[in-house]
């Protein structure tokens, strides 16, 4: 953590340089990936750069809703008691749909009395598994890329979402164009502002593609050797296409599966290995490339069981899991094949060859999935596994069996993981459980108009 005098420093260095802004958001992620804390005015904002802003602790263990379910404790239980949230460095930045009265800066949390990062902070889950590649000499180097709908504000009956309509022509979407640059030129008002405000933000944003659903586009980010970082600007890119996209009165949402019958929305990570020279270890030309790129593929293969209630978080995004749909439904992986779990994408001279890891839905937390996907390289590699053929053809006719693709299945395997305990604590996937299970508990407790359709 950034010395108190360092920091301190930083938000004077940004005031100076932005002497309009009134107020500041100190933000944390929480379980669920959501931003969360508090809007101070700039005559407080000091204590978030010193020694922290009081937040209520419990709020990083909240369902998707913002309920807490007192898990291992955790809420009603010891009191709710409130911890600090402290700013990171180099992480404050604009708010650039607040007409230049807001700032940000995404924060940790710490315990009150002793300064100790949280050890159910996603964040500090993710700081954990880091820590285990050094004893390899290793370093990952990883970029995540998002997908989205842009989605109209008002909604159909019922709440669902309506495609936007074109700010080109006026009409709405009724259908995607994969890789359309008229797409891209028909949404430039609000794909600009996005761009834009990921600028502001120091978010190093690469490509942006329009996608196969009607509104729907990804977003890239660059490869960072700073695990942490490359975690961070995807949390807050959420925020950012999100925001900006309102400011231009649009809405947008990660929601894996917002239209039947549609591509859903994934979270795909690109992760290569540097070793202590910099040369990356899974590179064709690598001495060890082959038998790395094996281990880490392997690893990936054996703990994606467990780790399915972190990369499918909720009910929903297991409507993404179908048939032919460019959605992993197997363990498989392959070259330069879109319908496998694990991806190896085309390398022309084989130096940057890299895993692409297509299993997660685009709200899932960027920061788990992340050390979800690293444990399970780690796995591979500490235990010299081997994966299994590469699949040359299309991989995702039919549903593995073994796999637990729906909410409950999932959770039973994370209750009943064997592997992943020792890379993200048994106490971090029980915690997760709890909040997960509490929230699919709730979430069934009402009654749908569909069981009134069929049932009543």
């Amino acid at each position: 953590m950034k010395s108190v005098f360092a920091a301190g420093a930083e938000l004077a260095a940004y005031l100076k340089d932005h002497p309009e802004t009134e107020w500041l958001d100190a933000l944390m992620i929480d379980l669920c990936g959501n931003a969360f804390g508090k809007r101070l005015p700039v005559s407080q904002a000091g204590s978030v750069f010193g020694h922290g802003t009081p937040v209520c602790a419990a709020m990083q263990l909240v369902d998707v809703i913002g309920n807490t379910a007192d898990p291992m404790g955790r809420g009603f239980s010891d009191g709710d008691p409130d911890g600090l949230a402290r700013a990171l460095p180099g992480r404050i930045a604009p708010v650039p749909w607040s007409g230049g009265k807001g700032a940000q800066v995404l924060c940790e949390m710490t315990g009150a009395a002793d300064s100790e990062p949280f050890w159910y902070e996603p964040r500090n889950v993710l700081r954990g598994v880091l820590g285990r590649f050094q004893g390899l000499g290793l370093r990952p180097v990883a970029a995540l890329e998002l997908e989205f709908y842009l989605i109209d504000p008002a909604r159909a009956d019922g709440g669902a979402p309506l495609a936007p309509a074109s700010p080109a022509n006026g009409r709405r979407e009724s259908r995607g164009q994969v890789l359309s640059l008229a797409k891209l030129d028909e949404f430039a008002p609000v794909l600009d502002a996005i761009r834009a405000a990921a600028r502001d933000q120091g978010l190093p944003v690469t490509t942006m593609i329009s996608e196969y659903g009607a509104g729907q586009f990804e977003i890239n980010l660059l490869h960072r050797d700073d695990i942490l970082a490359a975690a961070d600007d995807a949390a807050l890119l959420r925020r950012v296409v999100q925001g900006a996209a309102r400011a231009a009165g649009l809405d947008a949402t990660f929601m894996s599966k917002p239209f039947a019958g549609a591509s859903g929305n994934g979270l795909h990570i690109h992760l290569s290995l540097l070793d202590a020279t910099g040369a990356n270890v899974l590179a064709a030309g690598h001495p060890d490339g082959d038998r790395m790129l094996g281990h880490a593929v392997a690893g990936l293969q054996a703990t994606m069981h467990e780790a399915m209630a972190i990369f499918a978080p909720n009910l929903n995004v297991y409507r993404r899991f179908e048939p032919d749909a460019f959605t992993p439904v197997t363990r498989d992986w392959g070259v330069n094949n879109r319908s496998v779990a694990f991806r190896v994408p085309a390398s022309p001279d084989g130096a940057s060859r890299r895993i692409e890891h297509r299993v997660a839905g685009a709200e899932a937390n960027p920061y788990l999935v992340t050390a979800a996907v690293l444990a399970g390289v780690l796995y591979g590699i500490e235990n010299r596994l081997c994966a299994t053929e590469p699949h040359g053809g299309n991989a995702g006719s039919e549903l593995a069996t073994d796999l637990p693709l729906t909410m409950w299945r999932a959770l039973d395997a994370m209750r009943g993981a064997t592997l992943l305990p020792a890379y993200l604590g048994a106490d971090y996937l029980k915690i997760y459980a709890e909040v997960k299970e509490a929230e699919f508990q709730a979430f069934m407790s009402e009654i749908s108009a569909r069981e009134y359709e069929w049932y009543l």
